[in-house]
């Protein structure tokens, strides 16, 4: 039998203060939920019955199954994000890895090698400019590879500039923005992944709150 008309209450404070002899310890599940309700904005319109807990008539049942569906689907947008963040992430990680395999396919690499071991000067510009020719498969370093490898002209211009240019007086490796791109993007995916799980984070409370609420709610 219902005592009193329907309420309308934005917090749990005054949820707390309008409804007496409430047994918490008995539904801690559904206080926790009412808390994150209010919390995130929700209001809840009650009347009060002759059982512990008053009635839930806003947000029915039906209300509570359209925002849950509403929110499935924004996670469900999020969780692609975050997959999309982490493949970068990972692909940045992994940068000089999978160069170092993919290069063995590589004619211009085994040239490369062969001058290396064949020529004490190739040897000596190749080290000092720090030649990224594990990178040859990556097709913005190929070019200053094979450049490198077949015109001496260009591998002593290079070399010189890498040893007085002030470009390169605290970092003499010629390909030090492969190394600076790379982190840029795993820091940029770190930072993404940590967003998107936060926001997924908040949709699965949200979910769970409504979920329990909706266990009480009217239909």
């Amino acid at each position: 039998m219902v005592r009193m008309p329907k309420d309308i209450i934005s917090s749990f404070e005054k949820f707390n203060a309008r409804v007496k002899n409430i047994d918490s310890e008995k539904n801690p599940r559904r206080i926790e939920a009412l808390k994150h309700y209010f919390a995130k904005g929700g209001i809840i319109s009650i009347a009060e019955t002759d059982n512990n807990w008053p009635k839930l008539l806003y947000p029915n049942r039906s209300r509570l199954k359209q925002q849950i569906v509403s929110l499935q689907e924004l996670r469900k947008l999020y969780a692609q994000r975050l997959s999309s963040w982490q493949k970068k992430f990972s692909q940045a990680k992994s940068y000089h890895l999978m160069h170092n395999v993919k290069k063995l396919k590589e004619p211009l690499y085994w040239r490369h090698m062969a001058k290396y071991f064949a020529s004490k000067d190739y040897r000596k510009d190749a080290d000092s400019v720090k030649l990224p020719a594990h990178l040859v498969s990556d097709k913005r370093w190929k070019p200053m590879v094979e450049m490198f490898v077949k015109d001496l002209d260009y591998r002593k211009q290079l070399t010189e500039t890498v040893e007085k240019s002030v470009v390169y007086k605290n970092n003499k490796t010629v390909a030090r923005f492969a190394d600076d791109l790379r982190s840029f993007r795993m820091e940029q995916s770190n930072r993404q992944i940590a967003e998107l799980e936060k926001k997924l984070s908040e949709i699965d409370r949200d979910i769970e709150s409504m979920q329990e609420l909706s266990k009480w709610a009217s239909f």
